[in-house]
This record gives structure tokens, C-alpha cells and sequence, in this order.
């Protein structure tokens, strides 16, 4: 893969701090390259993944009427979120650098 292919391949997954669901859409769309696009692709999938975690802990807090399942689900979802975000976010870096790394 040449420097250009690389660049592209990783900005997708460093994307997740500057334009998480725009970049790795276009670059899909616009180049042509299988590898590249399979990176875009992996690289949206895991920018994606909190976004649905937070609508489903807001499902479950909108339709729970019970004042202890708010409190338990608000606190523990706001740790698992937030531990779950730390996780994607290691994990993008860390894709992004085996990109640039790779031959």
C-alpha cells in the first residue's frame, strides 16, 4: 500500500477525535481501493458503536419509571460508557498506528 493509501487507511480510524462518522463515510465512498475501503468501514463500524450504546441506555432510562432503576442505570451506564469509550478510542489509535506501520 502506498503513503497516500496508508494516510487515508489510518485517518479513518484517528478520525474518531476530529469527524468520527463524516470521514470514514466519504473515504468509503470516494476511493476506490479494497483495503482502504475496508478500513473506512471498520473504522465507521467502531465510531458507530458508542453512538448505539447511548441510545439504548436512553430507551432504557426513558421507559423505566422507577426511581432506583434510574439511579443504577445512570450511574452504571455513564461508567460503562465512558469505560467503553476509553476501550474504542485505544483501539482506533492503535489500528491507526499498525496502518502507518505496516508495509
Amino acid at each position: 500500500m502506498d503513503s497516500t493509501k496508508k494516510l487515508l487507511a489510518a485517518g479513518c480510524y484517528f478520525s474518531i477525535f476530529f469527524a468520527p462518522f463524516l470521514f470514514p463515510i466519504i473515504v468509503y465512498f470516494v476511493i476506490t481501493d479494497k483495503l482502504v475501503k475496508h478500513h473506512a468501514k471498520r473504522a465507521f463500524i467502531s465510531h458507530i458503536f458508542p453512538l448505539l450504546w447511548v441510545i439504548a441506555v436512553g430507551l432504557v432510562l426513558i421507559f423505566t419509571r422507577h426511581a432506583e432503576t434510574w439511579t443504577a442505570l445512570t450511574f452504571g451506564g455513564i461508567a460503562v460508557f465512558g469505560l467503553l469509550n476509553v476501550i474504542i478510542y485505544i483501539w482506533n489509535l492503535i489500528k491507526g498506528i499498525k496502518v502507518l506501520a505496516s508495509e
